[in-house]
């Protein structure tokens, strides 16, 4: 089985634990190979990111594959001035295989993976979980001005994607996710996963809802299944400045958090101020319901 990951230098510290958890609980990791797209990665990073697999017990294997987002895609709208997101747009090209389980390195992988190992998508390029519909999307406009969706059609977060890499290809998939790029970049609220919304919202398969279950910082656990992938959606997420008291979720991603990792990625940096900047929103919006509470 196939498991993709698009990262960049900031999401280290979330990747560790979502590494952490999906092979504490995988079944047999033998079956696993590990893709890590990694845009601006050090040689160190690569290195730290091979010791966790080996201090897992991680017995598949892996690969690191560098790539550089802004000439990819640096025309195009950003998310909080970074691109790294629209590099699983590139996997069909770089993985040579049927299909892959890309996962974001915001998550808590507490269910086997391998559960999805034989899950055969058939004449669509995305399997992924519908949260909700698309008069609920933040590109809501978007999607039934330009797209001629209906207000009721499905909307998916794309955290979790069963990718069905022969069907990009022999579709040219990626083409068509580029030219909406180059068409609407302005109208791209949530990047590449508008992207695939717009293309996909009436086709995509749907997994089983404990594959992305979206913990928000000031909500309690997801109630979905006693398994499921945990996905810290929204701001901030458990590991930025000063979520440790703000994030209900925090005890349940610290537990997955090794002590190796949390020295290598969990000091701050100018980044993580950076981004505590760009987040400052909801900061605020947590904060006031906090106080209101």
């Amino acid at each position: 089985m196939n498991i993709a990951f698009c990262i960049n230098r900031l999401a280290l510290i979330g990747l560790g634990v979502t590494v952490s958890s999906l092979i504490r609980n995988c079944s047999d990791s033998k079956q696993i190979t590990l893709w890590f797209l990694c845009a601006g990665l050090l040689k160190e990073d690569k290195s730290n990111i091979e010791q966790l697999l080996a201090n897992e017990g991680f017995q598949g294997k892996q690969h690191c594959i560098d790539f550089d987002p802004v000439a990819h895609f640096g025309s195009f709208r950003s998310l909080h001035g970074d691109w790294t997101p629209y590099g699983r747009l590139l996997l069909p090209e770089i993985l040579k295989e049927d299909s892959v389980l890309y996962l974001d390195a915001d998550l808590a992988v507490e269910l086997d993976v391998l559960t999805l190992k034989d899950v055969k998508l058939e004449n669509t390029a995305i399997g992924a979980v519908a949260g909700a519909q698309i008069k609920y999307a933040l590109e809501n406009k978007f999607f039934i001005e330009d797209f001629n969706l209906s207000p009721d059609d499905r909307y998916f977060n794309s955290g979790v994607l069963l990718m069905n890499l022969e069907y990009w290809r022999q579709n040219q998939i990626k083409d068509k996710c580029i030219e909406v790029a180059r068409q609407y970049s302005e109208k791209l609220a949530a990047v590449d996963q508008t992207i695939l919304n717009a293309l996909f919202s009436r086709s995509f398969a749907s997994l089983p809802k404990s594959f992305n279950c979206p913990w928000y910082a000031d909500k309690g656990r997801p109630v979905v299944a006693d398994k499921m992938i945990l996905h810290y959606v929204g701001s901030p997420k458990p590991w930025d400045i000063g979520a440790k008291f703000l994030h209900k979720g925090y005890r349940t991603w610290q537990s997955y958090l090794t002590a190796e990792w949390a020295k290598q990625y969990g000091s701050t940096a100018r980044a993580d101020i950076v981004r505590a900047w760009n987040i400052r929103r909801s900061y605020l919006r947590i904060l006031k319901k906090a106080i209101k509470g």
